[in-house]
Order: structure tokens, then sequence, then C-alpha cells
């Protein structure tokens, strides 16, 4: 019971956390999760936890969204996540676990060192991106801040930028899912947490955008990729120790 209550309380953390710092829950998610379950657990969790927190956010956020960007990033981004689920079966563990590290411990200390990184808004940056934000998602669990990076380049309101990001993200975890599933990453006594992951993501999506309304989304992703460096550290020497 202690151990579902402090996943819970976290899960609701980086659901919180993914929505003010703009990169979605399962940066944050992900790490947090394997310290209680194997990676491809986690990796089949995340989907459908992400599932239920794309819904909340396309709910609460419906006002706008690009179409024109979901087309140039989502359907490269459909079809790269299918290949890093796939790929995953053939990927120890460990190793997975070791890439995933050192991806969060990269893009967290890329993006507090050039703060004002941007890309150009061109097509080939877009597809570029959702292509590496799919593959990235298929096979570490997150593509988050690939995504996050190439949708800032288009200027975006904030909430047309997360209304978009979450569309895109939606079709990301319904197809990873049905590879995930057919893999064998769901199992059935982990099911009892979707439910519970539903109204987690609710209600996190949920104070995200009070927090939002009052203060400027700058300001919390410095903290948000100050923790995720701090985690990536911490599952790298976790990792480490257990080779």
């Amino acid at each position: 019971m202690e151990f579902l209550i402090i996943f819970i309380l976290l899960a609701l953390l980086a659901e919180v956390l993914g929505i003010v710092g703009g990169f979605g829950s399962s940066l944050f998610f992900v790490p947090v999760a394997s310290f209680f379950f194997d990676f491809h657990s986690v990796l089949g969790i995340t989907a459908l936890f992400h599932l239920s927190s794309n819904i909340a956010k396309i709910a609460l956020f419906r006002k706008g969204f690009d179409k024109k960007l979901i087309i140039q990033i989502g359907i490269p981004a459909v079809l790269f996540v299918i290949l890093g689920a796939f790929l995953t079966r053939f990927i120890d563990n460990t190793y997975l676990s070791i890439t995933l590290s050192i991806f969060l411990i990269s893009i967290s200390t890329i993006l507090l060192i050039f703060k004002n990184l941007v890309l150009k808004p061109t097509l080939f940056n877009s597809v570029t991106g959702g292509a590496l934000s799919g593959i990235t998602a298929g096979l570490l669990g997150t593509g988050g801040a690939i995504r996050g990076l190439t949708l800032a380049a288009f200027n975006l309101e904030k909430n047309v930028f997360i209304a978009t990001s979450a569309i895109i993200d939606f079709g990301i975890d319904f197809s990873r899912s049905i590879v995930y599933f057919s893999n064998g990453y769901m199992h059935k006594h982990d099911l009892y947490l979707v439910p519970i992951l539903l109204v987690v993501s609710i209600v996190g999506t949920f104070i995200g955008k009070k927090i939002l309304n009052h203060f400027s989304q700058s300001q919390f992703k410095y903290i948000v990729l100050s923790l995720i460096l701090l985690v990536g550290i911490i599952m790298l020497v976790k990792q480490i120790r257990n080779i």
C-alpha cells in the first residue's frame, strides 16, 4: 500500500511537471517508474498512462491546435514509434535503461546550458524532429523533449502548443500501445493501475493548467530540467552498479 501511494504521488508530480515544463509527463514518469517496475513493464504502463494523459490534455486545451504541424510532425512520429517499439524486443533491458539515463542527462544538460536553443521552423526540421521523437518514445518510453523542442520552433501560444503536442502524442501512444501489447509488455497484474493513472492524469493536467495561468513556463522549465538531470544521474549510477 505504501508503495502504491508513493508511486501515485510521483506519477501526479510527473504529470504536473510535464504540463508546466512543456515536455510531457513521460520524460519524468519513465525514470521514476523504472524504480518500481522492470523496463518493459514501464514501457507498457507509460503508454497507457500517456493515452489517459493526452485525452485529458486535449479536453482541457481543446481551444486550438495546429493541423499543419500535426501532419508534419505526427506522421513521421507515429511511423518511427512503431519501429522503435518493435526494436525493444531485441535489446536487453539493462542497456535500454542505461541508454535512457544517458538520454535524460544529455537532453536536460543541453537545454539547461543552451536556454535559448531553438530550431528553424522548416519542413525538414518538423519531419526530422517528429521521427526522432517517435523512435526515442518507442525505444525508451519518452520523446517529449525532442517534440517540445521541435514545436517550440514555431512560436505557438502555450495552449495551442500543449493541444498540438497532445494530439501528436496521442497518435504516438496509441500506436506503441498496440506494439507493446503484442510484445507482451502489458501484464494483467498491472492493469489495476490504469483507472488510477487515468484519475492522476486528469488531476495532474488540471493542476498544471492552473499553474500555467499564474506563472511563466520558462520559470518552471529550469526546475523540471534540473529534476530530470538528477533522476538521470541516479538511474545511471543504479544501472552501473547492477552490471
